[in-house]
């Protein structure tokens, strides 16, 4: 597992500053005040560079939802019976959550991969079965996995974005499903923001104070019991992570190995991409980020990464909602940067030099 790691990473490069800058000239010479369409541009020109294509395609998008259940609910730490886990898989396969409407208005597939849920699914031709165990551990109590699963998550994602080259995929986003899993993002982004866990940690599902005190002392307890390498990303997932989580990191890596471009959910898959940009700075550029979540420790995500969020509409569901908005915003700049007429082919004077 760590060879295919390994080699992921060797992978990724950076993408093109001078296919950036040609991307940019373009978007000068079209019949518009420069940089007026704003980050209608800046999402433009990335675009161009991740594909390193000057007439890049946005046809074929594919959403991954990683599921799995997470044992440290055990301590009372959500609002939901961690059962929902699974009745909300069905529903998926069933099409009838959000993230199966939003990604349906953009003609978007969706993939289902159970990567770790406490049940046990009939075969379906929208869910892949790469479960690693029935739910991770309570971290409070003993690591959340061990480094060879945490390990086999990210693989996991890291092939399915390789399958998803294969098939032509233009753009992937990400999307995740698993009661208490604001818990081990929350523990993530304290541990690799070195923050204080209650600056980062938010009412998830809507728990009330009382639970959000819990959740707090419960991810105080686990890092101080575990003490996760600040340094080792694959250390501070198998302690206090989630297999979804996991999977999510190596969709992103795996994304940027074959110069897919990725478009990250909210505050779950932001604390994926975040073990994704400390195994591989460099990851970065192939990551749109979309909205900013109300729980507070996303902020890190954006300080990580370097870009702020396209978005704020105070959403805090994930599934991958908020990834397929931003999929709207993209196709538009793409639109823009192909269709739109330049100055010259539409005889419209450009600025006047002094």
């Amino acid at each position: 597992m760590q060879e295919t790691i390994s080699q992921t990473l060797e992978k990724i490069q950076p993408v093109s500053s001078n296919l950036l800058d040609k991307a940019q000239a373009h978007l000068d010479s079209l019949t518009k005040p420069p940089s007026s369409l704003g980050k209608l541009e800046e999402l433009a020109k990335r675009y161009v560079a991740i594909q390193n294509n000057e007439s890049p395609t946005l046809k074929k998008i594919s959403t991954v939802v990683f599921a799995a259940d997470h044992g440290v609910t055990a301590e009372g730490i959500s609002a939901y019976p961690s059962e929902v886990t699974a009745q909300m898989v069905i529903n998926f396969l069933n099409k009838g959550a959000a993230v199966n409407v939003l990604a349906n208005h953009i003609n978007a597939e969706v993939t289902i991969v159970d990567i770790g849920v406490n049940f046990q699914f009939e075969s379906h031709p929208n869910l892949l079965d790469r479960k690693i165990a029935l739910g991770t551990k309570n971290f409070s109590k003993e690591p959340s996995m061990t480094r060879s699963q945490a390990e086999t998550s990210i693989v996991t994602g890291i092939e399915i974005a390789t399958e998803s080259a294969k098939k032509g995929i233009d753009i992937l986003t990400t999307g995740e499903m698993g009661i208490g899993n604001t818990t081990p993002s929350s523990a993530i982004f304290s541990i690799l923001g070195n923050t204080p866990v209650e600056y980062v940690t938010g009412r998830g599902t809507g728990i009330d104070d009382s639970t959000l005190t819990k959740k707090i002392s419960i991810i105080i307890k686990g890092i101080d019991l575990h003490k996760p390498d600040p340094d080792d990303p694959i250390d501070i997932l198998a302690k206090v992570g989630g297999f979804e989580i996991g999977g999510i990191a190596g969709l992103i890596l795996g994304a940027a190995a074959q110069k897919i471009p990725v478009v990250v959910d909210g505050f779950i898959s932001g604390a994926g991409a975040a073990l994704a940009l400390k195994m591989s700075p460099s990851a970065g550029d192939y990551i749109f980020s979309s909205h900013r979540s109300t729980e507070p420790g996303h902020k890190i995500f954006f300080e990580l990464l370097g870009y702020p969020p396209l978005f704020d509409l105070n959403m805090r569901l994930g599934e991958g909602t908020g990834a397929l908005l931003a999929v709207n915003l993209i196709q538009s700049a793409i639109k823009i940067y192909k269709e739109m007429a330049t100055f010259q082919s539409a005889g419209v004077s450009n600025k006047q030099t002094s």
